[in-house]
């Protein structure tokens, strides 16, 4: 099971990991599907992830999941994290977890690695906490 800290963007549908609801965003609607925006962590990393169609119901924050095959890829300019069409999510507990809410992974600017095209490298930190959900201080 990988690591948050340790999620690299990809168009690969190949990460498996598990994380802690923090804190979910309004419903959008993008053509006939609902998608919302939600803040997760584990305990090394932070990271915005996308819900879509029913799954923006029927989690919560505190909901601990785990995600199968996930993707984390840029979607409208947003890197985030998400099941996309291979992967899937469950509920495997709630509320007890260890988490950080920094660095978020999908604050880091990116580009790819000179050594191999294929891969990303964290070029800047944006911003250490979600500037989406931030913390309350």
């Amino acid at each position: 099971m990988l690591s948050i800290k340790d999620i690299v963007p990809a168009a690969l549908n190949n990460i498996i990991t598990q994380f802690i609801l923090l804190d979910k965003g309004r419903v959008a609607t993008e053509g006939q599907s609902k998608t919302c925006l939600a803040l997760v962590a584990d305990e090394t990393a932070a990271v915005h992830f996308q819900f879509w169609g029913e799954e923006c119901d029927l989690f919560k924050p505190g909901d601990i999941i785990r995600l199968t095959n996930g993707i984390f890829s840029y979607n409208r300019n947003h890197l985030l994290l998400r099941a996309g069409k291979r992967g899937s999510i469950e509920k495997v507990g709630e509320f007890t977890m260890t988490f950080v809410e920094t660095p978020n992974i999908s604050e880091i600017r990116w580009v790819p690695d000179p050594n191999n095209s294929k891969t990303y490298v964290r070029e800047a930190v944006i911003s250490p906490y979600s500037r989406i959900f931030p913390p309350m201080l």
